[in-house]
């Protein structure tokens, strides 16, 4: 008894084959015995072929039964209904996916490359533009370049402007310009070198200099978990931190030494383990602070059998001290979505959150987020009590309810987002998410 095969992309398979080997419907359908118009069903996948028929098919087409049926197919129309989930507004049919990626496979990888192409250049312009708010060096050397250019085109409109000067005056103006042209030549040259200098670290900031170094840790620190360690620890166990990152590393380090005393790794990495890592379990089970509970779980050790987490902390301005991403998450260091449970803690101190978080667009991955705010030290009599807030990520299916978060403002494409404060740097970039 033959067993009815039908994938979308059969029938558009067979058409293609049929077209590549210069066949006509009606030669096609008479060698196997169907009527044209039968197989013209068939090929636009309105009916079902059982294996008989298929292998009498496949054997005129000279192609493998398998190949009509299972193609290669499947990633590719996957790929066309993630680039039609981030533009809705387009209304791409995304139950033909698969016919177009099966009779027209060339313009479906163009579809589907432009579509991972613009996700590349979105967290490109994500990181570059982080770099653009917070490189200091950066900034500092672009200040010095839009310096030299104002002096130069406001001396130089002075001269421009027909007014007599005498000598002095004029040999001051050109003297002035020629001093400026210098500098400016000086700030260029140095900018370009910053900018095409060899290798990642060239272009790190003291924060990404000690978050690349915590990631080639493994984020865990034997040095600082013994009982006698002492915070300096963390220079030897983290090596060649220049002397910006430095003091970075040892407020970390101290913050560390104090939560590993709170909760011992000889005690809390079997807990962790028995709970799934559950922080709302842990905080229950060990009566720490939820904080600490959420930090202590991203420092545990990779090869103890842990998962990864994402990390973010963030003081009460809203900017970034740590951030450990994840695939499919990238927060910028400040100006980031407000609806993050790290930002929404500030606002509720002492009262932990928990949410599912999606990112937009095909890249964008779902996350359990668990989230608290507390004081980052003891307040004095009528003193500020600074706040910092601490967030533990880890990947989570899809599927389910879950907070449409981004990353900042001008980045994301969630026009319709009503926490928006500003528009996209490219207007329209995913109109309707």
């Amino acid at each position: 008894m033959a067993q009815p095969v039908q994938p979308a992309l059969t029938g558009s398979r067979i058409r293609q084959r049929r077209l590549d080997r210069g066949l006509s419907q009606v030669e096609l359908a008479a060698v196997v015995g169907i009527s044209a118009s039968y197989l013209n069903l068939i090929e636009h996948n309105r009916r079902r072929i059982g294996g008989a028929l298929l292998n009498a098919i496949a054997r005129e087409l000279g192609s493998d039964p398998a190949l009509l049926v299972e193609g290669g197919g499947a990633g590719l129309a996957a790929a066309l209904r993630a680039a039609a989930g981030a533009r809705p507004e387009a209304g791409a049919e995304l139950e033909r996916a698969e016919d177009l990626a099966g009779r027209f496979p060339g313009w479906a990888r163009l579809l589907a490359a432009q579509a991972g192409r613009i996700g590349a250049l979105e967290e490109q312009m994500a990181a570059l533009t982080d770099r653009l708010t917070h490189d200091p060096a950066l900034a500092a050397s672009m200040h010095e370049v839009i310096s030299a250019v104002t002096a130069i085109r406001s001396t130089a409109s002075i001269l421009a402007s027909g007014e007599a000067l005498d000598g002095d005056w004029q040999a001051r103006f050109h003297r002035n310009i020629f001093e400026d042209s210098q500098r400016l030549a000086a700030e260029s040259r140095s900018l370009a070198a910053y900018l095409e200098g060899p290798g990642e670290a060239a272009l790190q900031t003291p924060f990404d200099e000690l978050e690349a170094a915590l990631e080639r840790a493994g984020q865990h620190l034997p040095a600082l978990e013994a009982a006698g360690a002492e915070p300096e620890a963390i220079l030897t166990a983290l090596p060649g931190l220049s002397a910006a990152a430095a003091p970075l590393a040892l407020a970390w380090a101290r913050r560390y030494r104090a939560d590993a005393r709170a909760l011992p790794l000889q005690g809390f990495a079997p807990l962790a383990k028995a709970e799934d890592h559950d922080p709302g379990a842990l905080v229950a089970a060990t009566g720490a602070p939820a904080e600490v509970v959420l930090r202590r779980l991203a420092t545990l050790p990779p090869s103890g059998g842990h998962p990864a987490f994402g990390l973010a902390i963030c003081d009460a301005a809203g900017a970034l001290t740590r951030l450990r991403p994840l695939p499919g998450l990238a927060l910028p260091r400040s100006g980031g979505c407000p609806l993050w449970p790290l930002f929404q803690a500030l606002g509720q101190p002492g009262r932990p959150i928990a949410a599912r978080v999606a990112m937009p667009g095909e890249r964008g991955g779902t996350f359990l987020a668990h989230a608290a705010a507390a004081p980052e030290r003891p307040a004095g009599f009528g003193g500020p009590a600074p706040l910092t807030s601490v967030m533990l990520l880890r990947p989570a299916p899809a599927e389910g309810a879950a907070i449409p978060a981004g990353t900042a403002c001008r980045i994301c494409p969630r026009t319709q987002c009503s926490a928006r404060r500003e528009p996209a740097l490219v207007p329209g970039m995913a109109p309707g998410l």
